[in-house]
């Protein structure tokens, strides 16, 4: 199975470990199927969880890498490229931020944010945006890091185990997330189909950035440290801005904390390992 992936164009490995992800998403917002409501202290896990995964993914799969791959461009400079494509991740997913209406977990309705349509969508579908604007950069990363592997620069040693192993950390994270989504949905009332069905679809754009992300840098080979940088600053952003305020929102502070670093850990055994 491994040999017939590994034969696989790149940009068809970033689908399937897209695909991979998203499958992990449905799995977890299955939960829904069994528990009506979650308790706020293990949602506040799952998102410190997730947010420990993303921070770790974002410098040892992402960050390091772009350092190394620009190096024998630009040598002593070879933080020019980490650093504009950091910034331009994160000010990216600002601007669809600023643009896509959407609501954050733990506030109220009349906190939403986006464009003026926000007013005309229930929460349910406010809920089912946020999620799904941070699953974004996420499928990004995947497939940057597939893509990276193809582009085979001179001087570095891509890994594609480490690929493999970001899809995986990246998966692991989805099944809370999955179930961060869809649990609220069924409690304010929603069907468990509904609620599943909102939980499922947030990651859908994952598998649909992967593509986009491989063949984007396969094409073009000397934006690859950009792109890395990029997909790392969308996904710290994303951490900074909703995960972590999330998580600690509710008094919950100290298992939210413990959680992220134990989701940090886990990404970095699996980059380390694996890469």
């Amino acid at each position: 199975m491994l040999d017939y992936f590994l034969s696989l164009h790149p940009a068809m490995q970033a689908l399937l470990a897209g695909l991979f992800t998203w499958f992990c998403t449905i799995f977890g917002s299955a939960f829904v199927f069994f528990f009506k409501t979650v308790n706020r202290k293990i949602l506040d896990s799952m998102m410190g969880f997730a947010g420990g995964v993303m921070i770790a993914a974002s410098f040892w799969s992402l960050l390091a890498p772009s350092l190394e791959y620009a190096e024998p461009s630009y040598g002593s400079l070879s933080w020019i490229p980490a650093a504009v494509g950091f910034l331009a991740g994160g000010f990216f997913i600002r601007a669809i931020d600023y643009i896509v209406p959407h609501l954050h977990l733990s506030k109220s309705i009349e906190e939403a944010e986006g464009i003026e349509l926000k007013r005309k969508l229930p929460k349910s579908m406010l809920l089912f945006l946020a999620i799904t604007i941070h699953n974004i950069p996420e499928g990004l990363a995947i497939g940057v890091a597939f893509g990276a592997v193809a582009a085979n620069v001179a001087g570095v040693d891509a890994s594609i185990m480490g690929a493999i192993g970001l899809a995986i950390g990246i998966g692991l994270q989805n099944i809370p997330e999955g179930s961060s989504l869809a649990l609220p949905i069924r409690g304010e009332g929603k069907s468990r189909m509904k609620a599943f069905t909102y939980g499922s679809l947030s990651a859908i754009v994952e598998p649909i950035a992967a593509v986009i992300g491989a063949l984007f840098v396969i094409s073009m080979t000397a934006i690859l440290p950009y792109a890395l940088a990029f997909a790392a600053g969308a996904m710290i952003f994303v951490v900074v801005e909703e995960l972590i305020p999330e998580s600690q929102s509710n008094g919950n502070t100290d298992i939210a904390t413990l959680s992220l670093m134990l989701g940090f850990v886990i990404m970095m055994i699996l980059d380390v390992a694996l890469g």
